[in-house]
């Protein structure tokens, strides 16, 4: 099996918001804001090759499905579809995909299953060959939003999906599609069922997804002001990363912008960090 890294679309949001009660002369050491307060973000996605005989896609970034006007809302910084060309520059096209992982709904993680806004088109799913796997929290959360995360989802892309008729909604451990070669775990403190996928057992691979958006959300009480529970995604984050340190998995980050992966580590005080930090994988043996 072998790993890439595929940078989709970038998004520049307020810093605040991103690190929830953390003040700011704390978390600008970590991330420097630009005049207008907002940090860089990226929309990582992984790209597994030879995953039990299949090619997956570990979610698929913001994408660049807005219009003009909440392109510039929500901070994404390109017009183009970034992850269609990371894909291409890895020598592969959306029609090579067999699987779509999506550890859950939101526009940022899911807004790249779309093409690319076109004046006067309806939205249009990509990856054709693809089946598209989400939680089924994920999925009833996407389809009766709480008015507080409304905004988070595209209320045409459910629809698209499930006519598609290439839809599976996850429950348990692991999915029909992708059988043990991924197990799931699930966290409820950032949206209900954020799906986290695991690949390769002890020593592998897991997707953080927003559990832990990167390495400065890797210390427990840093949270993000778009978490639903955060005294329950703290709890949920020891028990992850105390079982991933214990076993050798190494974590994946969506929106660091500066880096991949990286293995966890504990310090004598007992907080956690990482070590040995990629800031890309390309074609990484696993």
């Amino acid at each position: 099996m072998k790993l890439w890294s595929l940078l989709g679309n970038s998004q520049k949001l307020d810093g605040g918001a991103m690190f929830g009660n953390v003040p700011r002369p704390m978390w600008e050491k970590w991330i420097t804001p630009d005049a207008d307060n907002r940090i860089p973000l990226a929309c990582r996605c992984l790209l597994a090759e030879g995953l039990d005989g299949k090619r997956v896609l570990f979610e698929t970034g913001i994408g660049a499905f807005f219009e003009p006007k909440m392109k510039e809302r929500f901070g994404v910084v390109e017009s183009s579809h970034v992850l269609l060309e990371s894909l291409a520059a890895a020598g592969f096209g959306d029609a090579d995909i067999d699987a779509v992982v999506l550890s859950h709904l939101h526009f940022d993680h899911a807004g790249g299953l779309l093409a690319a806004w076109q004046p006067d088109q309806p939205p249009r799913l990509l990856f054709p060959n693809a089946r598209y796997l989400v939680s089924r929290e994920c999925w009833q959360r996407a389809l009766e939003p709480h008015p507080r995360d409304r905004a988070s989802f595209i209320p045409e892309l459910q629809p698209l999906l499930e006519q598609s008729g290439r839809l599976e909604i996850v429950e348990g451990k692991y999915s029909q599609t992708l059988g043990r070669a991924v197990r799931f775990d699930y966290s409820n403190g950032h949206t209900p069922g954020l799906m986290l996928a695991e690949i390769g057992g002890d020593g592998g691979v897991v997707f953080c997804a927003d559990l832990i958006p990167g390495r400065p959300w890797v210390h427990l009480p840093v949270t993000m002001g778009y978490d639903r529970y955060p005294e329950m995604l703290i709890d949920e984050k020891r028990r992850f990363l105390e079982d991933k340190l214990a076993r050798g998995v190494r974590l994946f980050f969506t929106h660091d912008a500066q880096c991949a992966l990286a293995e966890v580590v504990r310090d004598g005080k007992g907080k956690f960090g990482t070590t040995n930090e990629l800031g890309e994988l390309v074609a990484l043996a696993a």
